[in-house]
């Protein structure tokens, strides 16, 4: 497991501008005890703010967004401890109430123990039960992981078919994303996957330092502070 905590304080000339990054922001709200009117708030900041996505739980579906605002929504969210029936069977009711894409929780416990091929079938079965043009994206909570299994999850992710990895949940006790996880994830999919990074992204500095790390998304709960650039993020989901 790494220990790296801190960004890099220095950033490119390139960086990109809070517009940008906007752009790459997954607007998040999972918190258990979110109501309807939060949700709709989140969407309307969503728009404001000009992000991807909005990010929600399963039972805030349907949502009413505007053109080209995307809706993620969570699956075995947070513990992953699911059966990859029911996994599928979630993930298939979140794309029939709208859901453009699916962000899913592995059994981190299998991960742990270098089961690789059943975090593969756990994929695949939502792979097979939310087909594209449904975005996947598969939460491998990379704190919780040395990098050996970050590798091997990652490699059984592309393997059944995902198209994101994605650092964390936000709710691990282990902690979120990390440069070193993002960099990792991307030098073992390649191409062939995008990386997502998630969990205590609060403030723009991270926020572009996990995208020079490799990450085409961000996991943002606090995106207005975020993209203002006053360091005031929410910590989490």
């Amino acid at each position: 497991m790494s220990t790296e905590q801190t960004p890099s304080t220095s950033q490119p000339a390139d960086a990109p501008t809070p517009a940008q990054v906007a752009r790459a922001i997954d607007h998040t709200l999972l918190k258990p005890e979110a109501t309807r009117a939060d949700v709709a708030a989140l969407v309307a900041e969503a728009a404001e703010l000009g992000t991807y996505s909005v990010c929600v739980s399963p039972s805030m579906l349907p949502l009413d967004v505007p053109a080209g605002l995307k809706v993620a929504v969570v699956c075995g969210f947070p513990s992953g401890k699911h059966t990859s029936a029911v996994k599928a069977a979630e993930a298939a009711e979140s794309v029939r109430l709208g859901a453009d894409e699916i962000d899913m929780v592995i059994d981190v416990g299998a991960a742990r123990e270098g089961r690789f091929e059943d975090v593969q079938a756990d994929v695949a079965a939502v792979r097979a039960a939310a087909p594209a043009p449904t975005v996947l994206k598969v939460i491998i909570e990379s704190a919780a992981l040395d990098d050996e299994q970050v590798v091997g999850v990652c490699r059984a992710s592309a393997a059944a078919g995902a198209d994101f990895v994605k650092t964390s949940t936000g709710f691990h006790l282990a902690g979120g994303a990390t440069e070193h996880a993002v960099r990792l994830m991307k030098q073992t999919v390649g191409d062939a996957l995008e990386v997502k990074a998630s969990g205590g992204v609060r403030t723009l500095e991270q926020a572009r330092a996990m995208m020079a790390a490799g990450a085409t998304r961000l996991g943002v709960s606090g995106s207005r502070a975020l993209l203002a650039g006053d360091g005031s993020g929410a910590a989490g989901y």
